[in-house]
């Protein structure tokens, strides 16, 4: 039988070793079926609970504390490094309200992804796109976060080297002044995320992911995102300098569990009506690596705190590797703490961070299409049909105005984590996501919770991130498998946009006083851009590849138009109407869903077709 390609109207079934194979012919007719013979070894491996199972209460409760402590040190992390950006080090207590904004908004995202959004078990965390641009400013300006003791009363504003005002009175003193400081910066934030919140969700409610996807490949995404990655090594550094014994215990931790025995399995007691008491062997090293090495750096941390083998000085480095180095944090956090719009005042506007934002809204879109793909094949259900991802977009961008609306200074998107947990234990219901967006909302809105988080000795931080974030690097790398790495059209392209995506920053660093047009603001606006490495070497990828002559199969682009070729032996555990909504199946059948991009339109052959593989 010939190559087809899987479209809203193909399907298999399986009996035994014969998939019946169900495809559309081109001139619009019933299907035709078609019997072929495949191993069994050839299907995918069976998911012990699909999408649309209901899961056992305590089968789903493990599961989702599972998913959360896979993704709770990235929420830490980001946070962190938005408190780093505004200038709020020094405020626990912000770095406190950062982080719970930050879990409650991830929970609700996600329960809205999976109640009407794209419909699959996918989880909605903090996305480290909108954080680089931050820190790259903050790298570019060594003062930007300080304010000159002569300068706290001569006037009724204070202008600081970004050129934002600070209101002052005679009562404020410099722990003060560096408050409004960073109340200012995160307002920016508030601001600048709800724009591109709005623009980021009618991406998806118009439809336009397809046009955007027609000039932007894998050649573009790589170094973009890559470029991420490795920035994101500087505040790994910052991190772990505090005690670089203590984060490299915890990082050699991660990976010896995850990478020299993630082949093996070890042996988990279980209970069941059924069986009794038993043993079944598990890679529960594995799946808890990250958590294991956090907990083995945390009570290394300890160890040497009760030993005195840590300086109990506060100004030197090494004491924020204690554990009892913020300790007073979880004494002085409130029980409950609601979320609530503009918590760090009414929203502002920067130039600068918004076009950064906007960058950052791009990469984000093409980035959770390639995960929501991921989770279609981790899940055995059929590739996303078009209203699905548009409705899984337009959530997402719902998700950034609220979360600028309540602070959190970053958005949130797909993570490609807990899809890769899915294939490890085989649970894909959706029960188990609602709990995890009910974990994280409580998560949110109990202060103690969040600030015992805020604990967690820095240097143990910084060893999770350099495991969290090289699999990052490792993970986009992979999607150049689909582009021909024999091509030096390609080689060239991608070296290059990596080259001036770390240049052109580090030139502004280095020498910032090399730009001048003049005037101070457009300075400003113009370091803003130049130093974030995405922009850079975004831009540059995207125009090579677009304007160098290629073909799509050298560039990788009829890979990514046709995620599901050669999907056809494929035993689906579940068929299209996985993504559906939650609304009366009459309305699907209502013309006018056919113009409405982000619902499924469900016309006279495709019921009949429907039927006919039923």
């Amino acid at each position: 039988m010939g190559e087809f390609e899987m479209d809203e109207l193909s399907a298999t079934r399986n009996q035994g070793n014969t998939a019946e194979v169900i495809t559309t012919p081109e001139n619009g007719l019933l299907p035709e079926v078609e019997k072929i013979t495949v191993e069994y070894e050839d299907m995918p491996k069976r998911l012990l609970f699909n999408v649309s199972d209901r899961t056992p209460f305590h089968m789903a409760i493990f599961c989702a504390f599972q998913q959360v402590l896979i993704v709770l040190s990235g929420s830490l992390a980001v946070s962190s490094f938005v408190a780093d950006a505004a200038c709020a080090d020094e405020f626990p207590d912000i770095k406190a309200d950062l982080l719970s904004s930050a879990m409650f908004m991830s929970g609700l995202t996600t329960l809205l992804m999976v109640l009407i959004g794209f419909r699959l078990p996918v989880f909605q965390g903090s996305c480290a796109d909108y954080v680089i641009p931050l820190m790259a400013i903050r790298s570019l300006n060594k003062d930007l976060c300080h304010i000159p003791d002569s300068q706290i009363i001569a006037h009724n504003n204070l202008t600081i080297s970004n050129g934002s005002y600070i209101p002052i009175n005679e009562t404020m003193n410099i722990v003060d002044l560096k408050r409004e400081l960073a109340f200012s910066k995160l307002q920016e934030f508030q601001g600048c995320l709800i724009l591109v919140g709005v623009i980021h969700c009618l991406v998806g409610l118009t439809g336009t992911v397809g046009f955007l996807l027609r000039f932007v490949g894998p050649i573009t995404i790589v170094p973009t995102i890559l470029l991420t990655g490795i920035f994101l090594s500087r505040a790994t550094a910052k991190f772990s300098k505090a005690h670089w014994g203590i984060s490299s215990v915890t990082a050699g931790t991660a990976i010896l569990l995850s990478l020299y025995l993630g082949n093996k399995k070890m042996p988990c007691p279980a209970w069941s009506k059924a069986r009794g008491f038993y043993w079944y062997w598990y890679p529960f090293h594995q799946v808890f690596s990250i958590l294991i090495g956090i907990l083995v750096g945390w009570g290394m941390s300890a160890i040497m705190t009760v030993t005195g083998a840590l300086t109990n000085d506060p100004d030197n480095s090494q004491y924020m590797a204690r554990i009892d180095a913020r300790s007073g944090i979880i004494t002085t956090a409130t029980w409950f703490k609601m979320p609530y719009p503009n918590r760090f005042g009414p929203p502002t506007f920067n130039a600068g961070i918004f076009i950064a934002f906007l960058i950052a809204t791009v990469t984000s879109i093409l980035d959770s299409i390639g995960d929501y793909y991921a989770c279609a094949r981790v899940c055995n259900v059929p590739p996303p049909p078009r209203h699905a991802v548009n409705r899984g977009i337009a959530v997402e961008g719902f998700g950034s105005i609220l979360s600028g609306l309540f602070g959190c200074g970053h958005a949130t998107t797909t993570s490609g984590g807990n899809i890769g947990a899915l294939g490890v234990t085989g649970v894909a219901s959706r029960d188990v996501f609602w709990w995890v967006s009910l974990i994280y909302i409580v998560f949110g809105l109990v202060g103690k919770v969040s600030a015992v988080f805020i604990t967690i000795p820095v240097p143990v931080l910084g060893g999770a991130m350099i495991i969290m974030f090289g699999m990052l690097n490792g993970i986009i790398l992979s999607n150049l498998q689909v582009v021909s790495l024999s091509s030096t059209r390609n080689l060239a392209i991608i070296g290059t946009a990596l080259l001036v995506g770390l240049m052109v920053p580090y030139w502004l660093e280095a020498f910032p006083d090399d730009l001048n047009t003049g005037s101070p603001y457009y300075d400003n606006i113009l370091k803003s851009l130049l130093v974030n490495p995405n922009l850079c070497g975004g831009i540059l990828a995207c125009f090579l590849d677009n304007t160098v002559p290629g073909t799509l199969d050298e560039r990788g682009i009829t890979a990514w138009r046709n995620p599901s070729k050669g999907d056809n032996l494929f035993q689906y555990s579940e068929g299209l109407e996985v993504y559906n909504p939650i609304i009366p199946k009459t309305w699907m059948k209502s013309r006018v869903m056919k113009y409405i991009p982000f619902f499924p339109y469900e016309s006279k052959q495709a019921v009949n077709i429907n039927s006919h593989i039923e």
